[in-house]
């Protein structure tokens, strides 16, 4: 048996960090220099969603599903982040919808059984993290999760979900798209928006999934309440952020932005894992340190992870990573 060492899951954080599209941009400054005072503190203003990132169950719920107000950072257990963990790879075309069928494919491949998971985080690996940066292949353009997975994740009664993308939600499930209070829907590399972008690479069909009007619509009434009617009957706008709902709404905490050496973390094996946010009181999430602890000799043999934020967060020197241009390539060509 080798040793035992930490591997970083976590995105260097800085005042250039990417983030979400609508957040501020993190302000770093000097309450004193070496020079002046000879000592140096430094202060911080951001948003505490900013870069890897702890969210409780209070960011996205009034009350969680057993009735009770639902929870801020503080009353979550010390260890809702914490504990023993697997990493599952994700098979996943370019900004598709992460279903319960994905999920159970990677627990087959890897030979886990999901019934396992219970009490445990589980970490997802997508190849999002290797595009981290200020683009719209990281943001418009990710692969992620909705209601179907957040269905699978409280089924299998996981603790945490550690995702390695911009949300615990696909970007049409979020503002980016046409839900939530701004309805943002963003302007995708063709100029038109990504709404409509999507609807042409995949269809009306499969564009429902994200638009509550044009589900009820497709599917009809019967349909929607079927699939969304858990959210709906507590209030909540069953196409907006459902996995994040879904998830918090039953206590299963989540994790936004994993990054760091995740590729360096075999699929399919153990390790622990240790995520601590601050002891924020009536915290709706925070930024917050993810690291692995595993045998050493379990790791893939990757390069370590290097970032150059800025227009070239993507890749290192050596062009480790796929690039954003060559996945935006994949995106728009898929039915070519």
């Amino acid at each position: 048996m080798s040793k035992k060492v930490y591997v970083d899951l976590t995105h260097p954080f800085g005042a250039e960090i990417p983030r979400w599209p609508y957040f501020d941009k993190p302000v770093i400054d000097n309450a004193h220099s070496m020079a002046k005072g000879g000592v140096l503190t430094q202060k911080i203003t951001c948003t505490m969603h900013t870069g890897t990132h702890c969210d409780a169950p209070r960011h996205v719920m009034e009350y969680e599903f057993d009735g009770k107000r639902a929870r801020y950072t503080h009353e979550m257990p010390v260890d809702a982040y914490t504990g023993d963990a697997i990493v599952l790879k994700i098979d996943i075309e370019p900004w598709g919808l992460i279903t319960d069928k994905h999920l159970d494919a990677a627990c087959e491949k890897y030979g886990i059984n999901p019934a396992d998971l219970e009490g445990k985080v589980l970490c997802l690996n997508t190849g999002m993290h290797r595009l981290f940066d200020d683009s719209k292949a990281y943001y418009h353009y990710a692969a992620g999760t909705g209601i179907d997975a957040g269905k699978w994740f409280v089924k299998h009664k996981v603790k945490c979900v550690a995702m390695d993308g911009q949300a615990l939600d696909h970007p049409l499930h979020t503002a980016m798209g046409n839900n939530g209070m701004t309805r943002m829907n963003l302007l995708g590399a063709t100029g038109r928006p990504i709404t409509e972008e999507y609807k042409e690479l995949f269809g009306e069909e499969a564009y429902a999934e994200f638009d509550k009007e044009e589900y009820i619509r497709i599917h009809g009434q019967a349909a929607y309440d079927e699939k969304f009617g858990e959210l709906e009957n507590i209030g909540i706008w069953g196409t907006w952020e459902p996995c994040h709902k879904e998830m918090l709404g039953h206590g299963i905490v989540g994790v936004e932005n994993l990054g760091g050496d995740l590729d360096k973390i075999p699929a399919g094996k153990w390790f622990q894992f240790f995520c601590f946010p601050l002891r924020w009181y009536m915290g709706d999430g925070c930024m917050a340190r993810c690291v692995a602890y595993i045998e050493e000799d379990q790791l893939e043999n990757v390069p370590d992870r290097t970032y150059t934020y800025g227009g070239t967060g993507y890749a290192d020197e050596a062009g480790h990573g796929e690039s954003c241009l060559a996945y935006m390539q994949r995106l728009f060509n898929r039915n070519k």
